[in-house]
């Protein structure tokens, strides 16, 4: 490993840290020296370092990152990142709340500690000519290189001990306004002049202005996906099928049948089945047939796909978990395909390629996820021990995403395999599509947005991103209803996001009572 020790912008030293000497270079600048070490070391990790945490760097689990050419992970030691929590007002994604007591997807990247690979980091050599800041130039590569399929991570492994905290600048307003401009649409960049003037009532037009004196960072890049292996041993892989279903018996039957002719067959399916009148019987006649797997099934009265996927999960005992609907097709060779990726990357949970028939797939590299599929994602079962879908959720929208987000406050990824497809048939028959009768519909203005959004903003957003997401929705609501005087419709509105969050607490607080 080739460490390249810093003091903020200026450069210290560099190190073979496996020979301890000393590496000599001809670059005067931190940028430029970080580029000059990968052309020397394509095939070396690559690590930077304040001089503060040298002492405290962890070798040994550095060593152990595995598959570090599509990797570029860093360590915030202060409670502060460069790029700061402003940009929540004009970023959703999860990747800006990170949770720093685990490994955690993000692209918000610290000067502090971290590493890449050198022939890794030469893909993004064109960001050499902006003269940026070599805090800014991370920040850039992993927003740039997540979609491309660099996986970006804050991990707390980096340090061990009691580690100092490294005081450094943070981004000023005009290179934010740069960033914004570069990565995400332009109409953005008034958004966020907008978000600071109603919540922190500063002015920052200046700053905006001497923003466009500086060019858009754009460059072309492309991660390759690792190579996927044959799997020599499948019947060391252990898998239980989890699926809810209501009314959807010819479907069901079919996804069966998809799963018997699988190459790679699961050990169990667990079916959880759901009949809204009581003491109803069963209507799964076809469950006694011979099929070359155990099924598991479960009658229940009690409506509710939250309920029904938390009562499979307390009944699985393999070592992966597949998340399935009771609509799907699959080739025969889903679950071995799904699992030669899952292996080439050593991946604890991946969302699958799920759309409708004749739709096609934009994505075309595995990159990682923003969400989670409820009905179309594989997880390791040791990662489904202390996590449930929210009972809050139920009937509402979000309780997938939520899933997803107690997955990576766990320290799971979660990884996109477009490669891996299955088809969505929708069916036009069964599934929860009985109206359920809300708490809050007997409000004169209707809670906006729902209460069940709400609640999952609540629990994960940052403060920012959920000031930004009240500002874009009640902009983009404006011209789909029917008040069109500006004053009353903002009147109106700002009770309609009052009734959502009392709501969303409210079912907060009853999920708590509950428990």
């Amino acid at each position: 490993m080739i460490l390249l020790i810093h003091n903020n912008n200026q450069i210290y030293k560099v190190l073979d840290t496996n020979s301890n000497s000393v590496i000599s270079f001809t670059s005067n600048s931190l940028t430029s020296l970080f580029f000059e070490l990968a052309e020397r070391f394509p095939h070396k990790k690559i690590i930077w370092c304040h001089k503060l945490l040298v002492t405290y760097i962890n070798y040994v689990a550095i060593e152990n990152i595995s598959e570090a050419s599509i990797k570029m992970i860093s360590y915030e030691s202060s409670t502060t990142n460069f790029i700061n929590t402003s940009i929540g007002f004009v970023e959703q994604s999860l990747f800006v709340n990170i949770n720093k007591s685990v490994k955690f997807p993000t692209w918000l990247m610290s000067s502090d500690v971290g590493l890449i690979q050198g022939k890794t980091l030469l893909l993004f050599k064109g960001l050499q000519k902006f003269k940026m800041s070599f805090q800014a130039l991370l920040n850039y590569i992993a927003k740039i290189g997540i979609p491309k399929g660099l996986l970006c991570y804050s991990d707390p492994i980096f340090l061990k001990g009691n580690f100092p905290f490294v005081l450094k600048k943070q981004i000023s307003e005009p290179e934010i306004f740069q960033f914004i401009k570069s990565n995400y649409k332009y109409r953005w960049v008034w958004l966020y002049q907008l978000n600071q003037l109603l919540y922190n009532k500063k002015i920052v037009f200046v700053s905006f202005f001497k923003s466009n004196f500086k060019p858009k960072v754009s460059i072309l890049v492309n991660i390759p996906n690792l190579n996927v292996k044959r799997i020599e041993e499948k019947a060391s892989i252990s898998i239980d099928v989890l699926i809810p279903t209501l009314g959807r018996e010819k479907y069901l039957k079919n996804v069966l049948l998809d799963l018997s002719k699988q190459t790679l067959k699961p050990t169990r399916v667990i079916i959880i089945e759901q009949q809204a009148v009581e003491n109803s019987p069963s209507s799964l006649d076809f469950l006694d047939e011979n099929w070359p797997f155990e099924i598991d099934h479960t009658l229940i009265h009690q409506l509710g796909v939250c309920n029904a996927r938390n009562l499979a999960l307390n009944k699985v005992s393999s070592d992966w978990v597949f998340f399935a609907d009771d609509d799907i097709c699959l080739n025969t060779d889903f679950l071995e395909r799904s699992f030669k990726y899952i292996k080439a990357y050593k991946s604890k949970a991946v969302t699958l390629s799920c759309l409708l028939k004749g739709e096609k797939e934009r994505i075309n590299r595995i990159i990682q996820w923003s969400s989670f599929g409820s009905g179309c994602s594989i997880v390791n079962k040791k990662f489904l021990m202390s996590v449930k879908f929210d009972s809050a959720l139920e009937f509402g929208y979000g309780e997938d995403s939520d899933f997803g987000m107690q997955l990576r406050n766990n320290g799971v990824d979660i990884l996109y395999l477009p490669f891996v497809k299955m088809i969505h048939l929708k069916a036009p028959i069964g599934g929860f599509r009985k109206k359920i009768k809300k708490d809050w519909e007997t409000e004169v203005i209707q809670p906006k947005p729902s209460p069940t959004v709400m609640l999952s903003k609540l629990k994960h957003a940052t403060k920012e991103q959920l000031q930004g997401y009240k500002t874009n929705l009640f902009i983009k609501f404006y011209r789909n209803q029917t008040i069109k005087n500006p004053n009353k419709y903002f009147k109106v509105m700002r009770i309609a996001w009052d009734n959502s969050e009392f709501w969303a607490r409210k079912l907060m607080k009853k999920k708590i009572n509950e428990v």
